[in-house]
């Protein structure tokens, strides 16, 4: 063995040596620190159990004596003036300022630390709160496909077509993506069901994406699409109530291969005037603030192809 592999050798023996040293130094460290603890705390108890015990020994010997006076009075053996029964206050016991804290911590530890559990839960909601993302709109994606609605590009591709409409002088649209199937056990699972519920009931969303497998039992297009054949007669990636985004250049620019999207996988907009329930006013408001979004992304991608 040659210098060079002597020196390597002896630098990884060195690591060896002194890293479980260090570890039990720590280790050594605890341990001393919580035997120090433990010990204040054992002296502290005893303390206190030995003055309780004094303490009802007194008591004991006071009635004890006591009693003894009374049966004298009783018998004249003395007259009221010589007798010693009066009250006595009960003696303080006395701790050092160290000692009161440290009795403070130990009977109350519970509390103190559910109080603890409290703050640190109020500081995180405070905190993400505060830091919540507000979207300006936001986009459902209904379909499972983890290509599309992971990509890291997704939103950013989006955002370029929206505006300030919360006038906090940003823009930003979100993509909530439910990976939604035909499987009730996948979307119990995935929470999927309950989060589209959610969504839906709050109609903050109408631009949705989705797929033929996704629509079955939550949308019926005729009812709850707008046509958007009337709005985009000779458009050929639309067909009646869907925009599909097969052949367009939505998967470059999100960033994924172009086998990832579908040939069945669409872009549309919730009708707020359904032909069944009426007029939803909430949705409508959400369509006239984000049907401008729609409308950039639809014609760009028509213009690019």
């Amino acid at each position: 063995m040659d210098k060079k592999d002597t020196k390597k050798t002896d630098t990884k023996d060195e690591k060896l040596d002194i890293n479980p040293s260090l570890l039990k130094s720590k280790k050594d460290l605890r341990k001393q620190r919580d035997e120090e603890t433990a010990r204040q705390q054992l002296e502290i108890e005893r303390q206190k159990a030995k003055l309780e015990k004094e303490r009802q020994e007194a008591y004991e010997k006071k009635i004890h004596d006591e009693k003894i006076e009374l049966m004298r009075m009783k018998q004249g053996m003395i007259s009221d003036e010589e007798a010693t029964i009066h009250e006595e206050k009960e003696e303080e016991i006395k701790l050092t300022f160290g000692k009161k804290i440290s009795n403070f911590f130990y009977h109350n530890k519970w509390w103190l630390g559910l109080g603890t559990f409290f703050v640190v839960m109020m500081t995180f909601l405070i905190f993400d709160l505060v830091n919540k993302p507000n979207p300006d709109s936001t986009i459902l994606m209904l379909c499972y496909n983890d290509d599309v609605g992971y990509s890291e590009n997704l939103e950013e591709y989006f955002t370029q077509f929206g505006e300030d409409c919360n006038g906090n002088g940003k823009v930003l649209v979100s993509v909530y993506y439910v990976p939604y199937t035909t499987s009730e056990f996948a979307n119990y699972n995935t929470g999927a069901t309950v989060k589209l519920s959610t969504l839906l009931s709050s109609n903050e969303q109408v631009i949705v994406i989705g797929d033929k497998l996704t629509l079955g039992g939550i949308f019926t297009p005729k009812d709850d699409f707008v046509d958007l054949s009337n709005l985009y007669p000779d458009d050929p990636h639309v067909d009646k109530y869907f925009y599909y985004l097969k052949g367009t250049n939505f998967a470059q620019a999100i960033g994924i291969n172009p086998n990832n999207v579908s040939d069945d996988m669409f872009i549309a907009i919730r009708n707020p005037n359904n032909p069944i329930n009426g007029v939803n006013e909430k949705l409508q408001e959400t369509y006239d603030k984000d049907f401008p979004l729609f409308d950039r992304i639809i014609k760009s991608m028509s213009s690019e192809n």
